[in-house]
């Protein structure tokens, strides 16, 4: 019989986990990947605070399409922004898969994003630079292309906490 797991023991997993990269260096090369709908996307470690299975959200009214609500993280609440519909896209249709990504606060004080799926370390080594679109979002970083063909586009976190439709979700 597979033994059950409280979510907060996964979490203090996952921090370990994530420590023992950094104390390893990976954190200075690895990349965290996840999915917008079918597009790829990474990120720098260092860009992300934890990666939660999503909690309930309080919508609150007046603001953006985009932004969702707020949610209770330990007693901290998490505005909530869609990133799809951030971008302009479909919103993120609602599955187990979900996860939010809480943003440092050396960037944004209570910030966390909605993204479909985690699609797990990604190493920059094995991608292949690509020409940054002209028309890329200021906080879209380079572009790259892994060993499978497939292109992968880096969050500029610190670009997109700093972007005044990210901050101003008011309607």
């Amino acid at each position: 019989m597979a033994r059950k797991t409280s979510l907060r023991e996964y979490q203090a997993a996952v921090a370990e986990r994530l420590k023992t990269l950094t104390q390893r260096g990976a954190s200075a090369s690895s990349k965290l990947g996840f999915m917008i709908g079918d597009t790829r996307w990474i990120m720098s470690l260092h860009a992300v605070a934890e990666v939660l299975p999503v909690p309930p959200i309080v919508p609150i009214p007046l603001t953006k399409i985009y932004f969702n609500g707020t949610c209770n993280v330990r007693g901290n609440l998490y505005g909530v922004v869609d990133f799809s519909a951030f971008m302009g896209r479909p919103a993120v249709k609602r599955s187990v898969e979900n996860r939010l990504l809480l943003l440092p606060t050396a960037y944004v004080q209570g910030a966390a994003l909605l993204v479909t799926r985690m699609a797990g370390l990604r190493s920059p080594e094995s991608f292949t630079l690509l020409e940054r679109p002209s028309d890329a979002p200021v906080w879209v970083g380079n572009a790259y292309r892994d060993a499978e063909g497939q292109t992968w586009n880096e969050l500029d976190v610190s670009a997109l906490t700093q972007h005044e439709q990210f901050l101003n979700v008011g309607t």
